[in-house]
């Protein structure tokens, strides 16, 4: 009895910590640009520079807004292979599988851009990061590809999930072929990033407030670079963008498998 009662009282209170959390969240995003991007714009320094100092200010806050989850009990986290991170010109493909891992990927890459759904572009408490740390809208699919690809070039780090959108659990993957125009177009160092949470939550077809029996814990694997020359070489172009985006979904299928059973 005493230890359903508990059981009870844990997941009471790991519900409210979600709501807290996801509210600090939306709050810290609008006095991030009511307050902290405004002084940001004053400083000088030219796009790029500006830009840079909005996503380490994104990266910092969302680091801030992980260890305010893990120390309230709604989640764990194992980190494998991080120093592979954080390099010039890198392309961070990873998959989607909770609504958490972009923020923490963005936590522990301090200067990165990603891809930004163009709905939340007008989102109150969104808009501020995603201006002043120039993210790209996926509004316009050719646009999209062109600004990925000299953000990259320029010596930009990027973070795109090649599903573009989250994983449905049990459901295989199926890859869209931007990153991999993306990657193939820029001559992009491409790192795979390999997510698992466990227990399952923060999914598609989850709301908020509907959490596992436990607190969840999510793992990071760094994977090594992959090589471009065995699809950049092939003729015509359409044909490497395909078999790359298929080399992805296999290699995430495969360390899905691998890591299937991780967490705490």
């Amino acid at each position: 009895m005493a230890q359903k009662i508990a059981a009870k009282l844990g997941y009471g209170w790991r519900l409210l910590a979600t709501g807290l959390s996801f509210f600090s969240f939306g709050v810290g995003g609008l006095l991030l640009w009511v307050f902290v991007f405004p002084v940001l714009s004053l400083l000088p320094g030219n796009r790029r520079q500006k830009v840079g100092r909005g996503q380490k200010t994104v990266s910092y806050s969302f680091y801030v807004f992980i260890g305010l989850m893990h120390r309230l009990g709604v989640m764990t986290y194992e980190i494998v292979g991080l120093e592979k991170l954080n390099r010039p010109g890198q392309l961070i493909i990873a998959n989607h599988p909770t609504l958490v891992d972009i923020v923490f990927l963005i936590s522990r890459i301090k200067q990165a851009s990603c891809i930004v759904k163009a709905k939340l572009w007008h989102n109150p408490f969104m808009r501020g990061p995603i201006l002043n740390a120039g993210y790209i809208s996926n509004g316009d699919p050719e646009q999209m590809i062109a600004e990925c690809v000299a953000w990259l070039r320029s010596g930009g780090s990027m973070i795109i999930f090649p599903e573009g959108t989250r994983s449905i659990p049990g459901k295989p993957y199926h890859f869209q072929r931007g990153a991999a125009a993306i990657a193939l177009q820029a001559n992009a160092i491409v790192t795979p990033v390999t997510l698992t949470c466990t227990p399952s939550t923060l999914t598609k077809t989850e709301r908020w407030y509907q959490i596992p029996e436990r607190r969840f814990h999510l793992t990071m694997h760094v994977g090594d670079d992959i090589p471009l020359d065995e699809f950049a070489g092939i003729s015509p172009k359409s044909v490497g963008v395909r078999r790359f985006t298929q080399y992805q979904q296999d290699y995430f299928t495969q360390q899905r498998e691998l890591y299937k059973h991780d967490g705490k």
